[in-house]
């Protein structure tokens, strides 16, 4: 407790700081002023411990954005960096990589299929993919998939990771040769990256267009999003925010962990993370970039049951299957850690969850490390914290907990 107060009385200069004009008064969302200022004054601490080179957080409350700031550099505030070289503000526009929160939304373009009757989510995924008709894996369905049930943790990939996760033919190729590590539905392991592969290649053939494609088609053009979706283009690589490695190197056994779900250590991991491949590829589980505004009016499209500004994207039954409790507190394999899964998001909790205290219903997904975003209907809140440090294991995290614990105590419950 000593450490965590010390951390949370240093504070950064105020002019790292940028808002945003979306921002309106918290009155009119029915907040104090003070309320607002106890969520970015919990941002600012965890800024104050180093970890993060740059965060953004945005939050709609009853639709309406009440916080939409950056804080810190999107370029040259590593640790890692000289202080000869020339920094770059991070601000509400700067681009930042879910990484592993981009499953819900591929995770969504699938239930969007099964909406439309393309597909059901209790299908085998060799129905739609043949060749992955091997062994044990031909009892595969989507749903194994969509809850990390699939017996297909490990990144195969590991020889040559960007090679490999950046060439849809090559990484098809290896998760059709590979064995299942247990019984397809037995364990909860959780897929960092096969999952997404299998899933964006039966969008793939199920509609002809690939993840980007049908992303950009259903969701991103319609809701008038500038920037979701799967990569960038080249000329924008220099606008994404650039990933760094801070904080104490992962202890065995989470180094072990990390490693066999990754395929690599976590320092070649981020280093892989900032490479312009990855940066403009499809990898369907691990590179949405978009602002954190727009991912936050992504979630805003969920929480209010699939219609947003008028438009209807999602059968309400569709979303209440989509974010239905699947695995209840049971220990992740992967993670050595209890989660609650639906068929694409990590659940709340009472007590234990990322998304803050007395959060049961809010639904989400994290990213790698500490990106985070998710919708709490109770709270009627939409929030999206996007960062580009990539700690592990440290008690610095502390105060990134205390981010969700602010924010889920200062954002009272509705009705």
């Amino acid at each position: 407790m000593a450490l965590f107060q010390q951390l949370i009385n240093v504070f950064p200069p105020d002019d790292v700081t940028t808002i945003s004009a979306q921002e309106v008064s918290a009155d009119e969302v029915g907040l104090s002023q003070k309320s607002v200022d106890k969520i970015w004054k919990s941002v600012r601490q965890l800024y104050a411990t180093g970890l993060h080179p740059a965060i953004s957080l945005c939050i709609r409350r009853h639709g309406k954005v009440v916080i939409d700031r950056a804080i810190g550099h999107a370029r040259g505030n590593a640790p890692s960096d000289s202080p000869m070289v020339e920094k770059t503000l991070a601000t509400p526009a700067t681009l930042f990589n879910l990484f592993s929160a981009s499953k819900v939304v591929t995770a969504m373009l699938v239930h969007l299929l099964d909406q439309k009757g393309s597909i059901h989510v209790d299908d085998y995924v060799a129905e739609y993919i043949p060749e992955f008709k091997h062994g044990k894996k031909r009892h595969i369905s989507i749903r194994h998939i969509l809850t990390h049930r699939a017996g297909i943790p490990n990144n195969p990939g590991h020889e040559n990771p960007v090679e490999i996760l950046t060439n849809r033919d090559a990484i098809l190729e290896l998760l059709c040769r590979s064995e299942p590590t247990s019984h397809p539905g037995r364990f909860l392991a959780y897929h960092a990256i096969t999952g997404g592969f299998i899933l964006g290649e039966i969008i793939q053939r199920v509609t002809g267009l690939d993840p980007r494609q049908f992303l950009e088609k259903e969701i991103s053009t319609p809701l008038g999003f500038k920037n979701f979706n799967y990569g960038v283009s080249p000329k924008l690589v220099p606008e994404v925010a650039q990933h760094a490695y801070t904080g104490p190197p992962p202890a065995i056994p989470y180094r072990w962990l990390l490693e066999r779900s990754l395929g690599v250590d976590i320092r070649e991991a981020v280093r892989l993370s900032n490479d312009h491949r990855f940066l403009t590829s499809i990898i369907p589980s691990a590179n949405i970039i978009s602002t954190a505004n727009e991912t936050c009016r992504f979630f805003e499209l969920l929480l209010r049951e699939g219609e947003l500004d008028g438009l209807r994207l999602f059968d309400k039954r569709t979303i209440r299957r989509a974010i239905a409790e699947q695995s209840y507190m049971e220990i992740d394999t992967t993670l050595a850690l209890p989660v609650r899964y639906s068929m694409g998001f990590m659940l709340g909790g009472d007590y234990l969850s990322f998304y803050g205290f007395n959060s049961r219903h809010a639904f989400g997904h994290l990213g790698f490390t500490n990106v985070l975003a998710y919708a709490d209907p109770d709270r009627d809140i939409s929030v999206c914290l996007m960062n580009t440090g990539k700690p592990f294991v440290t008690p610095k995290l502390l105060a990134w907990l205390n981010i969700m614990r602010v924010i889920a105590s200062q954002m009272p419950k509705i009705g």
